[in-house]
């Protein structure tokens, strides 16, 4: 591993030198990940994109795009259009970006199951801010509002992510 690695385990992360409380998904690591198990994903992934809600902070980072009203994310397994962004109308199931809630006010997209997509092998893989401490998501890697922010000045596109049991 690197020094710029985000190290990601079950008991929190670390990054240049600090290490950060995180929350892993319900379902703990896995290293077969599935649709809907809630499980976050062993391995080795990288940063391929950031959204962030401009009517609630400013641009991140300068590679960092808005995420508009009627973003999606598809995690519809049957769909064309699974594990990418899609917009409003979408009938098929989907995440909704533009929550009512802080958690997506700032969203760094993981190349889990991409580019090449596998149906049902897992969609939506973020990095976030967390619901409130250690509470588990839905497989993404949780942060508090502060850590997130911190490392959002940090990590740029193609950063690893390395999720570990170890």
């Amino acid at each position: 591993m690197r020094s710029d690695d985000l190290v990601v385990t079950r008991w929190g992360a670390r990054f240049a030198g600090r290490r950060l409380p995180c929350s892993i998904g319900k379902g703990g690591l896995s290293a077969d990940k599935r649709e809907g198990d809630g499980a976050t994903p062993r391995g080795r992934h990288r940063i391929v994109g950031l959204l962030y809600r401009p009517d609630r902070m400013p641009r991140p980072a300068p590679w960092a795009d808005p995420i508009r009203p009627g973003d999606l994310w598809s995690d519809d397994a049957r769909d064309a259009a699974y594990n990418t962004l899609v917009c409003v109308p979408y009938a098929p199931s989907h995440e909704c970006l533009r929550r009512a809630d802080p958690l997506y006010d700032a969203v760094l997209l993981t190349d889990w199951n991409l580019p090449e997509v596998t149906p049902g092998r897992g969609s939506a893989i973020f990095l976030h801010q967390w619901r409130k401490p250690r509470h588990p998501t839905e497989g993404c890697v949780a942060f508090a509002r502060d850590d997130l922010r911190w490392l959002l000045t940090r990590l740029r596109p193609n950063s690893r992510v390395i999720v570990t049991g170890a």
